[in-house]
């Protein structure tokens, strides 16, 4: 079978209007932006996310704190443990379940959230100004209707 070639047309056409590789060019690009603010602090924007999501009252099993970031799990379990080699956070057993486990911050861990949230508010300030302020707003709500 011969090695179908596409036209230069239809390569443009996908480059130009495919939804999904906008994303994902975008959400590198966003992820890269805000690696570089939370380097000095030697978290990236991913191990930021899953602090934030400990931080409140909720205390998920590792598969729920997948699942809310939109992760797979062996992602998030990797994830975990180098943050719990870190100290910021304790993988504690599940009452209900003994194979499964529920991550908690540490103190060092609460600690280094509420120094990170400063440089993302700045960061993320910058973001809105770069997309007009009301249309990222419009926009983060349609990317969180999509699923």
């Amino acid at each position: 079978m011969s090695d179908p070639m596409l036209s230069i047309a239809t390569v443009q056409e996908i480059r130009d209007q495919c939804l999904c590789l906008a994303a994902q060019r975008a959400a590198r690009r966003l992820a890269r932006r805000f690696d570089r603010v939370f380097a000095p602090l030697g978290l990236t924007n991913g191990q930021f996310s899953m602090l934030v999501a400990l931080s409140g009252t909720w205390h998920p099993r590792l598969s729920e704190l997948a699942a809310f970031l939109g992760m797979d799990s062996t992602t998030v379990t990797a994830a975990m443990k180098t943050l719990e080699r870190r100290g910021l956070v304790e993988l504690q057993p599940d009452p209900d379940d003994a194979r499964a486990r529920r991550p908690r911050l540490t103190g060092s861990g609460r600690d280094l959230v509420g120094r990170a949230v400063p440089l993302w508010r700045e960061e993320h300030a910058r973001v809105q100004a770069d997309l007009r302020g009301a249309e990222a707003a419009a926009l983060a709500r349609t990317l969180a209707d999509l699923g």
